[in-house]
């Protein structure tokens, strides 16, 4: 047979029948036949061949070597002969489907007797989860970390396209407890579903009301980003005088408490109130480490040791206005029998009588400014406050005391000796809780009296000229609440109540707790303040470990090494950026941008380049934690015990 003489790139480009060109094209065969199976040119002109079985028995390659056939001998590298290995066949193929040729003319001997089903993809049915269960579905461990701390955790979507859209699923729902069994709905707008995946993300800011006035972004200060100066300046204080210690002291160590430090402004001794020489002292508890308040009377000698027990009923009362009573014992550590009264410590606290009463020569008080009456009112609610409280618990305070009452903060007052008379002035036979609770209300008249004229409670002797002075200072209705609470029960006329008090005061009661309202939310967002910053120092401690590390795994360079050399060149973009000049770049906003996509993984690409400037990355904030986490998660691995 004649080889053709046609290359292979000109029998390449020929489509259709190709052109008759003399006899030598009547032994090639048609591409037609080989494409289709037939040529509807033959007969037609078509002159090559359309005789398969005889192509196949004489037909060449257009090189003029065989063609290959099932008889020719498996191929073996050169390779694997020159070393002398045997190349074998994998254990899959003895179970491997026997070959069918597809060609008309195939041989019939290679032939299965079943013919092979096609593969139809209309047949396949989707893959639908089902009792998927969520609080099976990703653990910690699973994330590829031993250690519990997933690298990516933003990376939940596959969780989400598992969970079947049934009911609806309230976000803003406080208790999620259920979510386990319950199921979850898609919200198209949202792209996703709504049932919380994960943990919440406590990287997200989201400042809480009440707000400053409206200022432009140039106008904000640094300090608008941490606790205002006054309040921190105020902690500060509290801070610094709870820490405050008294050198060379001669106070001494009682039993449960040490490093006492007094807290009198004189040194004059006053049995008025109690009948025993007090002295107020701060002091530490060897027990739990935290701070109280000591009150010691001096010389009281216990008799009846049910007096003590006496003073235990105060422990009940658990109250805003009232500071909280923790026991009561007696001591000879000062050189004489002394009863001891532990309550809360109220650092910088200041009495009434120190804040409204002032040290004057004669005694006189007359020139001292009177106070606003929406601050009385505040008092009086307050007080009444305590009082239901101690009340309704069947005790009685016996101890409203311009002297014995604290002001702790801005217009915040609490009873501070409640439950000293009840030990001091015990009797086997008390005498009836309802006349102890009648001089409870006849106490907080005169101290409100006292209060409004300036005036001393030794010095109002004639109570109804003083309540009538109140006319010009003050509203009619301040006026007859001082007037019922001084004024003593007609006969017949049931006992006075606070209850009966609160009633005829609900006005200003309800005025007063929507101050203290305020006054909550005003803190509140202080607060919210400090959670971002402490949210800030934790990324930067464990950033820091991180960084400048020593010797770690063997390796003195592992913190400067492969993917936390990232780390190192992140830190000097955040914190050690220069200017045009050379000078440094101390810009707070930059810092806590930077930190916050950080730990929020954004998607933002940053240029990082090293301080020699050869090297240069550009990665995203995402890229940056993913690297930070997984060298933390190394150091918390090694941080933890062999398991034994």
């Amino acid at each position: 047979m004649a080889t053709t003489r046609y290359n292979s790139n000109d029998i390449r480009r020929q489509v259709g029948s190709p052109r008759p060109k003399g006899r030598e094209n009547k032994d090639t065969l048609c591409r037609n036949v080989l494409i289709y199976g037939h040529c509807r040119y033959e007969g037609q002109g078509c002159t090559f061949n359309h005789d398969q079985s005889k192509n196949n028995s004489s037909q060449t390659d257009l090189s003029g070597k065989k063609t290959l056939n099932v008889e020719s001998p498996s191929f073996t590298p050169s390779n694997l002969q020159q070393t002398g290995k045997k190349s074998t066949l994998s254990t899959q193929a003895a179970s491997a489907a026997p070959f069918t040729p597809r060609g008309p003319n195939a041989t019939p001997s290679l032939q299965h007797n079943v013919e092979a089903p096609v593969f139809n993809p209309a047949t396949v049915r989707e893959f639908t989860p089902q009792n998927y269960d969520l609080s099976k579905s990703v653990s910690p461990s699973s994330s590829g970390h031993d250690n519990g701390y997933p690298v990516d955790q933003f990376s939940m979507g596959h969780l989400a396209q598992a969970l079947p859209a049934t009911s609806q699923f309230n976000p803003y729902a406080g208790d999620h407890s259920t979510l386990a069994n319950a199921t979850a709905s898609y919200f198209p707008s949202h792209g996703a579903y709504a049932t919380p995946l994960q943990p919440p993300q406590y990287h997200l800011y989201a400042p809480i009301g009440p707000y400053r006035e409206d200022l432009l972004p140039y106008q904000r200060a640094a300090h608008d980003f941490f606790l205002s100066e006054r309040l921190r300046e105020d902690l500060q204080k509290k801070a610094h005088a709870t820490l405050q210690v008294m050198p060379n002291t001669t106070l001494p160590q009682l039993d449960r408490f040490h490093t006492l430090f007094p807290l009198d402004t004189n040194n004059r001794k006053n049995t008025t109130v109690f009948g025993y020489p007090s002295w107020v002292f701060r002091a530490t508890s060897s027990k739990n480490g935290k701070f109280y308040c000591l009150r010691r009377l001096e010389g009281y000698r216990l008799t009846n040791e049910n007096a003590i027990h006496a003073a235990k009923e105060w422990k009940k009362v658990m109250n805003a206005n009232v500071v909280t009573f923790h026991e009561a014992f007696t001591t000879r550590q000062f050189g004489d029998s002394s009863l001891i009264f532990c309550h809360d410590y109220h650092p910088l606290s200041k009495t009434l009588a120190e804040q409204y009463f002032p040290a004057m020569p004669a005694n006189r008080y007359r020139g001292l400014p009177s106070i606003p009456e929406n601050i009385l009112w505040s008092y009086i609610c307050q007080i009444a406050n305590a009082l239901r409280a101690i009340h309704s618990l069947k005790l009685a305070a016996r101890c409203l005391e311009l002297s014995k009452i604290i002001i702790t903060d801005k217009n915040r007052i609490r009873l501070a000796a409640c439950s000293i008379l009840d030990v001091v002035q015990y009797n086997p036979k008390p005498r009836p809780i309802a006349e102890l609770q009648q001089e409870d209300m006849l106490q907080f008249g005169k101290l409100v009296l006292s209060l409004a004229t300036s005036t001393l409670p030794v010095h109002l002797t004639n109570i109804q000229a003083v309540v009538d002075s109140l006319s010009p200072k003050y509203s009619a209705g301040l006026k007859e609440a001082v007037a019922w609470l001084v004024s003593s029960p007609q006969p017949g006329e049931a006992p006075k109540t606070i209850e009966n008090f609160l009633g005829g005061i609900a006005t200003h009661m309800a005025q007063y707790t929507d101050m203290a309202l305020l006054s909550v939310d005003t803190l509140s967002s202080e607060f919210q303040r400090e959670v971002e910053n402490g949210r800030i120092a934790r990324l930067l401690m464990k950033i820091n470990t991180v960084l400048e590390r020593g010797e770690f795994a063997g390796d003195p360079n592992w913190s400067e090494n492969g993917e936390r050399y990232l780390l190192k060149l992140f830190r000097d973009y955040v914190f050690h950026q220069v200017d045009q000049d050379g000078n440094p770049r101390l810009e707070l906003g930059h810092m806590l941008m930077c930190l916050n996509k950080l730990d929020a993984a954004a998607d933002e690409r940053i240029l990082l380049t090293s301080r020699d400037e050869q090297n240069v990355f550009v990665v995203t904030y995402r890229e940056v934690k993913q690297v930070f986490e997984r060298a933390f998660n190394e150091l918390v691995k090694q941080s933890k015990p062999a398991a034994t």
